[in-house]
């Protein structure tokens, strides 16, 4: 078949006629009478002069999910081409997979079928191949993507938004095109007749497209895409949205599980724990051993009773609404995409926790769900479950108003409270306009607080700049929490891949932790530590620990705000929870033999408590012109030897990949101790070589740690260095 030509072939040549054919469909009645009229128009469009011919992918553009790149006048002859033009970051384009996954389920390649996902990035982050891998896994999007990272092709058709969908003919021939969401009756009565239409005409193939999913080649893990993580203050542990794993984890704060509620796969369903599925839940918040869950998608609130071990939906009807009023009770209430909660306090009780505030991705708003009957500000008495918005238009904006019904949102993605004067205010994560807003709980007033620009409708004002108010940028934020000790707020800069910190009175927004870098670096300083599209965030340890879900990494990362280190949490198995993937317990590497030439170094004894983390910074350095050995990992190992429990969920052992960033090895004391004594060890094996690598070795050293521990509490200790030059 031969290629396209240069003449024009933007998506307007196909307004006139469908749009005849959309008015057509308005008045028709039965089935048959709307199949009969895509059945005329694909007539009258195949009968064109001249096919409008869509461009060929350009070589070089990055695939995923195929055996090898696509080509439209080479591979897709014979098919009805569905091409997807999608940003991961998109609310909207996020609502339409499934439409796509259930017309995939339907008809299959063999039946003439292809989608295609055109990935056109917004922000900048999006163009990062690994970043889209990472949203292909999220989502489960199981046909071919292409990053078309310059937007070649979205320009060539001259595409106007996300998500917009063009329907091919066996020719590579435009048939349809359809703009935005909630076009799936549409979808699939093109896509039918389209398919009957050619097949008629003996134009459609069977043969298969080589498929291979970037899924498969992905080891399992503890975690996947973890989305928020919140924290009980009265008993320290914590809630964790294993998003990618549909299912919601409670941990003890060492990391091991206490319950696993839902997954591995997607689901909807109500009950004891063992029954209950979610689809890909996001926001949580906990108290009194109650657990409110975002069901993002499947646009529910869910409640988990830890006591009575059962869960239930307390909002939505189970498929994304578009209602931008509320106020029906919970269970009677359709929402869209909710995507953070947190509890709040209403106006007439002197209560905590009777309000949860939602932020309503789907419809760019903040609503409300009555836990208690109570006040919201400037309204009516409102009865329990009741379920409304709050602040927002609906309209997708980044607009500031003292009318919250006139205040506009993109994407709300992250919620935090300061009930306390003088801010008495809801901060908000507005991931697509690339700001932090408050919401006043006093009269709902909406305003600025850091990011994007004055212009409302520009959602393209981002950036990674630190500086004050509108001068400082952020890119697609989607997490924020209140340091109510410091009167600071944490937010996570998703696209930046950092954690910024913004001081509300001044505005001062300046980076606290990430270099900007998606390699992991998993045990580090705040400025050499390194997070991937963290999602969430939260305070806990009586303000000394900030909780990262650092979503693309899969892990939860721990900030200690006094010392200003990164470590990860192990997440592990205990014996009542079932949890997929292998763990760090299975992971543990045998010890290797201490050489007899091994120096053996006693430290001076530590005076610790109970849940306080002591960490042991590697300061070694090799003989001059030496580098680690390539292809041979240098490793540390942690023991206690007649004190096992001191390692219990801990990080036992780790590599060590350079030896001019060397880890720091993090030890927390844990919270039921069996001794007041006890003697923990670090042995490091090096192996390294000369720098012309003419000869290699091994060198090993052995640190023994003395700890002393003590039931009365103790102020903040320093990081304990292993030096030893070799």
């Amino acid at each position: 078949m031969a290629a396209p030509g240069s003449r024009g072939r933007s998506l307007s040549g196909l307004l006139p006629a469908q749009t005849s054919l959309e008015y057509a469909l308005l008045d028709a009645v039965t089935q048959q009478e709307k199949d009969s009229l895509v059945y005329q128009y694909l007539q009258k469009v195949d009968g064109w002069e001249q096919d409008l011919l869509v461009p060929e992918f350009q070589e070089g553009l990055e695939w995923l999910n195929t055996e090898e790149p696509i080509s439209v006048y080479k591979d897709l002859c014979g098919k009805i081409v569905i091409l997807d033009f999608f940003a991961y970051c998109c609310i909207n384009c996020i609502h339409l997979l499934p439409d796509l996954h259930a017309l995939e389920h339907t008809y299959s390649d063999k039946d003439g079928l292809l989608i295609i996902g055109v990935h056109s990035a917004k922000f900048p982050n999006e163009k990062v191949l690994d970043n889209i891998k990472s949203a292909v896994l999220r989502y489960n999007i199981t046909h071919p993507v292409v990053n078309d990272a310059d937007a070649s092709l979205w320009q060539e058709l001259e595409v106007s938004c996300w998500p917009t969908l063009v329907i091919l003919g066996p020719r590579g021939n435009m048939l349809f095109s359809l703009i935005g969401e909630g076009h799936k009756d549409k979808l699939f009565l093109y896509t039918s007749i389209a398919l009957k239409y050619y097949k008629d005409r003996g134009q459609i193939r069977d043969d298969k497209i080589g498929i291979k999913l970037y899924k498969d080649s992905l080891p399992p893990s503890p975690l996947l895409f973890p989305g928020k993580v919140t924290v009980d203050q009265v008993t320290n542990r914590l809630v964790i949205a294993d998003t990618g794993h549909h299912r919601i984890l409670v941990v003890w704060k060492n990391g091991q599980i206490q319950y696993s509620i839902g997954g591995p796969n997607p689901g909807r369903k109500d009950g004891i724990f063992s029954e209950s599925t979610f689809n890909s839940p996001q926001g949580v918040a906990i108290m009194n051993n109650i657990i409110y869950v975002a069901d993002t998608e499947n646009h529910l609130i869910r409640k988990i009773d830890l006591e009575a071990e059962k869960v239930s939906t307390v909002a939505g009807i189970g498929i994304q609404g578009t209602d931008k009023e509320g106020g029906a009770k919970g269970e009677q209430q359709p929402i869209s995409s909710p995507w953070d909660v947190v509890f709040g306090t209403s106006g007439s009780e002197v209560q905590r926790g009777d309000i949860l505030w939602i932020a309503m991705a789907g419809t760019h708003q903040i609503w409300a769900l009555l836990l208690d009957s109570g006040k919201l500000p400037k309204k009516n008495e409102l009865t329990k479950g009741t379920c409304l918005r709050f602040a927002g238009s609906g309209n997708e904006e980044n607009r500031n108003n003292a009318y919250p019904h006139k205040a506009g949102f993109a994407q709300p993605s992250g919620l935090s409270l300061a009930s306390e004067d003088p801010w008495s205010c809801l901060f908000v994560a507005d991931s697509e306009s690339s700001t932090v807003r408050t919401v006043s709980l006093k009269d709902g007033a909406v305003k600025h607080l850091v990011g994007g620009e004055r212009d409302p409708m520009n959602l393209f004002a981002f950036g990674d700049v630190d500086g004050v108010g509108i001068n400082a940028k952020l890119q697609h934020p989607l997490g924020v929490t209140w340091d109510k000790k410091r009167n600071l707020l944490y937010v996570a800069d998703s696209y930046n891949h950092k954690i910024k910190v913004v001081d509300p009175k001044t505005k001062n927004c300046t980076t606290l932790a990430g270099t900007g870098g998606t390699n992991n670096v998993t045990s580090s300083s705040f400025t050499e530590s390194t997070f991937n599209e963290p999602g969430g965030l939260c305070i806990g340890e009586n303000g000394q620990l900030l909780y990262v879900a650092d979503t693309n990494n899969h892990q939860i990362k721990m900030m200690d705000l006094e010392t200003k280190m990164v470590s990860v949490l192990p997440i592990f198995r205990s014996e009542n929870a079932v949890v997929d993937g292998p763990f760090l317990v299975e992971k543990q590497k045998t010890l290797p033999k201490l050489p007899k030439s091994a120096p053996s170094i006693r430290l001076s004894p530590v005076t610790v408590c109970a849940g306080q983390t002591l960490q042991f910074k590697l300061r070694l350095d090799l003989p001059s012109g030496s580098k680690l050995t390539e292809g041979v990992p240098s490793c540390w190992f942690l023991r206690a030897e007649g004190n096992e429990w001191l390692l219990q969920g801990q990080i036992p052992s780790g590599d060590i990949q350079n030896i001019s960033s060397q880890p720091t090895i993090s030890l927390q004391i844990p919270d039921d101790c069996l001794s007041l004594e006890a003697i923990v060890s670090v042995s490091v094996f090096l192996y390294y070589c000369s720098a012309d690598s003419s000869a290699c070795m091994m060198k090993a050293i052995l640190f023994s740690q003395p700890l002393q521990i003590t039931d009365t509490q103790q102020g903040c200790i320093a990081p304990v260095e292993l030096r030893y030059v070799f």
